[in-house]
């Protein structure tokens, strides 16, 4: 882990590192595909004795082109930061993605952000990456430009896991048909979200199930339906647990997905805690109930079907 991993917003400021390897990317995720790049980053960092660092774009690309159509992101950027603060990564440059930056030419791309701004010595990045406006560079271009400029460029390799490509879309089908453990394998971790504890209106309590309720920050999340869980973040140990993560249609629905986790003879005042909600396993998808007493006897299946989950190990 990497506690002082340094974060520069945009092409403006003094602050940069005076020599880097780099990669850019997405990082959706930090899947073991990611890890691995950043792996090799940082042995050619070794290699030359400079840091690493990433360049990401917020809003990502594809979003900024179309939102409607963008799949839903893995994680937050926050949530991202943390990650990436776990390995090895010196520096990360966070740019804007707007209009200025989606017409750059190439030449510019490469000349003001990476030349001038991080001074890279040496870019890994995959042999299908393209730039610049109307994502007219491609990998051979970056290389005649990067010989220009002074750095030399090579092409990832491509990370699979029981003979599949590790990617962030692999990530996404694997939670979206419900497979947490192959969605954990491509992860290198179980699939997890972060939030702070807000306060909610005590229905759990009412039957019987109290409920830590999550704020997720995003409308648009990769999973939906009721989970086997461990919280962390509150204890020294994960703490088990069953959750919910959807629109709670029983009880009049809501636009933006709620995760709602009933933890295991849980005691304790969790309001204002930022904690991770780690996904193990489907229980089931989310479901309307004709009452509330309906929704009770489905919680107590629900909680007795996660604690057999985790008491079968």
């Amino acid at each position: 882990m990497n506690p002082i991993m340094r974060v520069i917003h945009g092409l403006s400021g003094t602050i940069c590192p005076p020599a880097c390897v780099a990669s850019i990317g997405n990082f959706d995720g930090v899947h073991l595909g990611h890890q691995t790049l950043v792996r090799r980053l940082t042995e050619q960092g070794h290699r030359l004795g400079l840091p690493v660092a990433l360049v990401l774009f917020e809003p990502q690309p594809r979003e900024f082109f179309d939102q409607d159509q963008s799949p839903p992101r893995l994680m937050r950027l926050s949530e991202k930061l943390t990650r990436l603060a776990e390995l090895p990564v010196d520096w990360v440059l966070l740019l804007r993605f707007d209009e200025k930056l989606a017409t750059l030419a190439p030449a510019d791309f490469v000349r003001r952000i990476l030349a001038e701004r991080l001074h890279v010595r040496h870019l890994i990045v995959g042999d299908d990456f393209r730039f610049g406006r109307g994502r007219s560079g491609d990998y051979e271009l970056l290389c005649r430009l990067g010989r220009l400029h002074g750095f030399a460029v090579s092409d990832t390799e491509s990370v699979t896991v029981g003979g599949i490509r590790v990617s962030s879309t692999r990530v996404r089908e694997a939670l979206g048909r419900g497979d947490m453990a192959g969605a954990a394998t491509l992860l290198g971790r179980p699939y997890a979200l972060r939030g702070r504890v807000v306060h909610g209106d005590q229905l759990g309590r009412r039957l019987g199930f109290p409920t830590a309720n999550i704020e997720l920050g995003r409308e648009n999340i990769p999973v939906q339906g009721v989970f086997a869980v461990t919280m962390s973040g509150i204890s020294a140990e994960p703490w088990p647990g069953v959750a919910n993560i959807g629109i709670r249609p029983t009880v009049g629905g809501h636009r933006k997905a709620m995760l709602e986790t009933h933890l295991f003879d849980f005691a304790g005042d969790l309001y204002g805690r930022r904690v991770e909600i780690h996904l193990h396993y489907k229980l089931r998808d989310e479901m309307r109930f004709a009452n509330l007493e309906e929704l009770k006897e489905q919680i107590a299946c629900d909680a007795a079907a996660a604690r057999s989950h985790f008491a079968a190990g």
